[in-house]
């Protein structure tokens, strides 16, 4: 009983984790100023604006209406801004375990699912950070479960809601569809095959296309919208619109003193910094308070290795032409949220971009974590026990690194040493 409602638990505890303090830094992290400022613009424009003219923006605008709600819950101000965010990354904890259950139905697997995803320093960063990343994130992982319970009309539904935060969601539109056609054609002959064909392209063509576009209404309805003028056809104004954020996205190569090639995404190699601030008046001689988008170390190199088992498996199913769900799942997910950044190479990209794909990577723990146990349930119960005691010390390893971290998630003023010995490697600095 205690397992079966840990993740409800553990949800709860994560949203007051998320909550407490999220105000203390009072000014605007990192990219908060571009999408508060969008959300702001919504709520009183319909579209973002500079001053009294337009403003061209390179993201669409899901994301920075979820930030808006919670500004209008709870007013213009730090908890305003954070709110929503710190809900969703709260949900995604559950939409985990959800999904582990349907992939691995084992009460301790999805328990185990729901406490790797709430101790993760990415994901309680993300969640305390008015960005755009963990709504996206937040929005696969919806259409992911939808997708593993094949109720695909509302998975593209949330993939909808993806794209119209960030043009990344398309990966996954297309890696599902793909998935979805493939099991049409492989379960339906003839006149059969007509109907599932078209429910997959209206589920994961037409429709998200339709919540794509109708997340734009406010510059369709505008006559403050960026180039909304730029020609009488407001279609063509709108491609126009879409030529240049295009343009922007492929073209984007400034160096920053944060990117991060993908190569080094999952080993942590250069963690982004939201905020750094050296107080004053902080009882000690130097102090420090940084909110840094630093994975749990032993969560991440532990995913790491499991990511190459749960391929090395894959590679094994796909020779036996014997697919399990599970690993059909995680691949799709790594392939979709972490595959593409690859090929670009020359654009300035950042690590803290791993928060779509970062439940892969859970799942990729929890399905080793499966493989472990059906080998120790066939020496005994004696051997399961052990099994079961030794997944749980590498959980509270994972914990204890979590909470070792916790300053640098939650933006805690520390003394300057103690910042220092957090900074296991320079190019964390």
């Amino acid at each position: 009983m205690i397992v079966a409602i840990a993740p409800l638990l553990i949800a709860l505890a994560s949203f007051l984790l998320r909550m407490v303090n999220i105000g203390s830094i009072k000014s605007l992290i990192f990219d908060e100023v571009y999408y508060v400022d969008g959300a702001r613009d919504f709520l009183k424009y319909g579209v973002e604006v500079t001053g009294s003219k337009p403003e061209f923006v390179v993201h669409p605008p899901v994301g920075k209406w979820m930030i808006s709600i919670g500004i209008k819950i709870f007013g213009d101000n730090p908890l305003g801004w954070r709110f929503l965010t710190a809900l969703v990354g709260s949900l995604m904890i559950l939409i985990v375990a959800l999904i582990a259950h349907r992939l691995f139905y084992s009460p301790l697997l999805t328990a185990l699912a729901s406490g790797l995803m709430a101790v993760d320093g990415l994901a309680l960063v993300h969640s305390r950070t008015a960005l755009l990343d963990n709504f996206l994130a937040f929005f696969i992982l919806v259409a992911t479960y939808f997708f593993i319970a094949k109720k695909y009309w509302w998975s593209g539904l949330f993939l909808g809601l993806a794209l119209g935060t960030k043009w990344s969601a398309l990966y996954f539109i297309l890696v599902f569809a793909l998935i979805a056609l493939y099991r049409a054609f492989t379960h339906h002959t003839g006149r059969d095959l007509w109907r599932p064909t078209l429910s997959r392209i209206g589920a994961f063509g037409f429709l998200p296309i339709a919540v794509y576009l109708t997340s734009w209404c406010g510059w369709f309805f505008s006559d403050r919208g960026w180039d909304r003028n730029y020609s009488s056809n407001v279609v063509k104004s709108f491609i126009h619109y879409h030529q240049e954020m295009l343009r922007f996205h492929t073209t984007l190569t400034e160096k920053h003193s944060y990117q991060a090639n993908p190569w080094s995404w999952m080993i942590l190699g250069r963690p982004t910094s939201f905020y750094y601030e050296s107080p004053k008046n902080c009882g000690a001689t130097s102090c420090s308070q940084e909110v840094l988008a630093l994975g749990t170390p032993f969560l991440w190199w532990l995913g790491t290795i499991a990511i190459a088992v749960v391929f090395g498996f894959w590679l094994r199913s796909l020779l036996h032409r014997n697919f399990d769900p599970a690993l059909t799942i995680i691949i799709s997910g790594m392939a979709a949220g972490y595959l593409p950044w690859f090929f670009f190479q020359q654009r300035t990209v950042f690590s803290f971009y791993a928060i779509i794909f970062e439940p892969f990577v859970i799942l990729a723990l929890v399905y080793c974590a499966r493989i472990f146990l059906t080998s120790q349930r066939r020496k005994g119960n004696r051997s399961y026990l052990l099994g079961e005691i030794g997944i749980l010390v590498v959980f509270l390893m994972i914990a204890l690194n979590f909470i070792y971290f916790l300053p640098l998630y939650l933006g805690e003023v520390t003394t300057y040493a103690s910042w220092h010995a957090h900074m296991w490697f320079e190019s964390w600095i």
